[in-house]
């Protein structure tokens, strides 16, 4: 049987390949993908715009994906043929300190990831290691499932954020990220949600998932100093220092977004005498994973909302050119092999 896959052989370049269907090592699962979202970092990937350290070309991206078991490898349990899954995809050590504390997606055994450094889903199969299989119920929602990658690092800075009931909440950009955190965070009974964010569409989004209002940047200005809880999401230039200024004293303060190069620092100052906590979250650990995959499975959260357009695998250049491309219809991308 044959399969195909997306390959970006160097930064700007990608071709469609047919070649033999993949077979699972042992120890590992053959999936059929039913659907893999495209998020920034693939778009990185493809522009050369990502770190060389967490990135190996040739590569087929794709680290946001659902799917189903088609087939197992040696010593994996034939009964997870046919049953729907996501999977983690840090390639985690399980043997080093961190790995053995629980913080998977801190390994010290050497950076290897789903997309990146490993083939992803940005084709008709991919394997994976069964370890890293977090499975679905039958009638899970395949397409909204490929969303649960960005909902465990929600999930991984919710843990970090500690939100109590009755507490005044800000969640910082209103993307993917943003929309996932208030919908876990409305769930949190919050005496206030705001969210911030320039787009007013994506404001009214986060609305309708259970924030109390929406500011634009210059309107949250105003309420600086008043916040117990600030999640940032947006991993845009200035979101790291204002997110810590929208802290009360005393407040809490989680970075999930990815910044780049340039991006403004932290006033140490402030930090200090306001003895703020601030964390950040890279990834997500095992744990994650699974707080992400019940709070799915239970309705707590819902991401097919969030998906604004679907692509074949044959179009992965359109796909990939609408993401980050400022297009304001634009919400999550999907390709659909």
């Amino acid at each position: 049987m044959t399969s195909r896959a997306i390959v970006v052989d160097r930064p700007g370049t990608h071709r469609l390949v047919t070649g033999e269907r993949p077979e699972p090592r042992p120890g590992e699962v053959l999936v059929e993908v039913a659907a893999a979202g495209i998020c920034m970092s693939d778009r990185e990937v493809y522009d050369g715009h990502r770190d060389a350290a967490f990135v190996r070309y040739p590569v087929t991206p794709g680290h946001e994906w659902s799917g189903t078991v088609v087939a197992v490898g040696s010593g994996a349990d034939p009964a997870l043929v046919g049953r729907r899954t996501v999977a983690e995809g840090f390639r985690a050590c399980g043997v080093c300190e961190r790995c053995r504390c629980g913080e998977t997606s801190l390994c010290t055994g050497g950076y290897a990831e789903t997309g990146f450094t490993e083939p992803g889903a940005f084709a008709d199969h991919l394997t994976v290691p069964v370890r890293l299989l977090h499975l679905l119920a039958d009638d899970a929602d395949l397409r909204a499932a490929a969303l649960l990658e960005p909902a465990a690092v929600i999930a991984a800075a919710v843990r970090a954020a500690r939100p109590r009931p009755g507490e005044r909440v800000a969640v910082v950009g209103a993307g993917t990220l943003g929309q996932l955190a208030v919908q876990w965070l409305a769930a949190c009974g919050p005496a206030e949600l705001a969210v911030i964010d320039p787009r007013e569409a994506r404001g009214e989004q986060a609305r309708e998932f259970g924030a109390t209002r929406a500011l634009s940047p210059a309107e949250a200005e105003s309420t600086y100093g008043t916040f117990d809880l600030v999640m940032e999401t947006a991993g845009a230039p200035t979101t790291a220092a204002s997110s810590c200024l929208l802290a009360r004293r005393g407040g809490r303060v989680v970075l999930t977004g990815m910044f780049t190069a340039g991006a403004v620092g932290i006033d140490p100052v402030h930090l200090s005498l306001s003895q703020l906590e601030v964390r950040s979250v890279f990834g997500a650990p095992s744990s994650a994973w699974s707080d992400a995959v019940r709070a799915f499975g239970l309705g707590l959260l819902d991401p097919a909302p969030l998906i604004t357009h679907e692509f074949p695998l044959e179009r992965y250049g359109d796909a990939v050119a609408l993401v980050g491309s400022g297009d304001p219809g634009a919400g999550k991308v999907l390709l659909l092999p």
